[in-house]
């Protein structure tokens, strides 16, 4: 093979190509160069997890839960736990936070608000690990538990037992003594709270909340004080300001044991009945007065099955610990005092036969209040019940 045969002609007349052309008629893109990915910056990085937070937020109308089981709830959980603890983060990421999630929260205007936003009952003190009293604390000044307070509507049914009290101190048959601990906030107890004297009137309803740990329980008083005024705060809560406010308890000079170690020897209880029955329900002041060597809440359980309870729930709204004294004794000179207004009604029991409960009184629980005190330190000799007064008087028949 010659030179020449290896030699291919090229035809140089072909015009040439347009490479503007190709590029404009690329419309696939073929031609185009890949663009290099730029590098995420770690306020990308950032943002992107927050904006996984807030669509969980949007989804399911509340923020994730970092100690839930579900693995990817509980990753965003710790994710949003970490951003608020990083205040820088938190200032970053502001803008895109829809939902308030990283708002920083009021704090509490008093210790009423913050047992009551204690959703998992972290407060709860079944325990009596907040009874503080034999620990020093830190004196602090309370201002909000007196804006809190209103004015007690019936006032003039309390207004004697604080001037009956006075005057025992004044006497020397009751004296003050330091705040002994919680399980002597119970109804009937007067204290003296910055210099003002109070008395708890009633304890409400126990509501029981449940942690992941047990269910606790808690109770709303009313506490009735000398100026006029009333406020609904909890056992907790009056424990607490009594312990470092350096609060007192009024106990008669008589019976100091109370303050001791001594086991009860009873218990004298008065209930509410919750009965639906329009004869029992629209009894205003309706009490029964009641005697139990054990707990009264047992006794209890099963009111609506029994006649001596009307066949209904109740609720216990006092519960006195007596001590040293015969409880069965005072029980009956209880009902001697308002025989007068027991409650006259005939019930059948689950046997179908009839029963005539014999401890429901009408009377008001401050008069019982009184009545009890009366017995403890004798004087109940010298009174007798004014029904249409709803009052105690003195007993005018024996020259008095």
């Amino acid at each position: 093979m010659t030179s020449s045969d290896s030699v291919r002609p090229v035809d140089l007349s072909y015009p040439a190509v347009n490479i503007q052309v190709l590029i404009d008629s690329d419309i696939d893109g073929l031609l185009d160069t890949a663009e290099k990915p730029k590098k995420v910056a770690s306020s990308d990085r950032l943002e992107r997890a927050f904006l996984e937070i807030v669509e969980f937020r949007r989804t399911h109308s509340r923020i994730p839960s970092s100690t839930t089981r579900k693995i990817a709830e509980r990753k965003l959980g710790a994710r949003l736990d970490g951003i608020l603890a990083n205040e820088e983060k938190v200032a970053a990421l502001k803008p895109l936070d829809e939902f308030g999630m990283l708002d920083t929260p009021e704090p509490p205007a008093s210790i009423d608000d913050l047992l009551d936003g204690d959703d998992l009952d972290l407060l709860g003190d079944d325990s009596g690990l907040m009874d503080v009293s034999d620990l020093p604390v830190r004196r602090q000044v309370y201002d909000t538990d007196a804006a809190r307070r209103r004015k007690a509507e019936d006032f003039e049914q309390f207004e004697p037992l604080f001037k009956q009290k006075h005057s025992e101190l004044g006497a020397g048959t009751s004296k003050l003594l330091p705040y002994p601990g919680m399980t002597h906030i119970v109804p009937g107890a007067f204290f003296v709270l910055n210099g003002v004297m109070l008395f708890i009137a009633e304890v409400g309803e126990t509501e029981y909340k449940k942690s992941t740990v047990r269910e606790n329980k808690r109770e709303r008083l009313r506490c009735i004080f000398e100026n006029g005024t009333e406020s609904s705060m909890y056992r907790q809560s009056l424990a607490i300001r009594l312990s470092d406010e350096d609060g007192q308890i009024l106990v008669q000079t008589e019976i100091p044991e109370i303050l001791t170690d001594d086991e009860a020897s009873g218990y004298i209880y008065v209930l509410r009945s919750r009965s639906d029955d329009p004869q029992i329900a629209g009894i205003k002041d309706l009490h029964k007065i009641g005697f139990s060597r054990g707990s009264v809440e047992k006794r209890i359980k099963n009111a609506e099955k029994s006649p001596t309870y009307l066949m209904a729930p109740v609720h216990l709204v006092a519960n006195y610990s007596v001590y040293n004294l015969r409880t069965s004794a005072l029980e009956n000179l209880l009902h001697r005092v308002f025989a007068e207004v027991r409650l006259d009604i005939t019930q059948i029991d689950r046997n179908g036969r009839d029963y005539d409960p014999s401890e429901w009184f009408i009377v008001p629980l401050n008069v019982i209040d009184q009545a009890i005190e009366l017995i403890i330190s004798g004087e109940i000799v010298d009174h007798v019940y004014d029904a249409p007064d709803q009052k105690l008087i003195r007993n005018t028949a024996k020259g008095l």
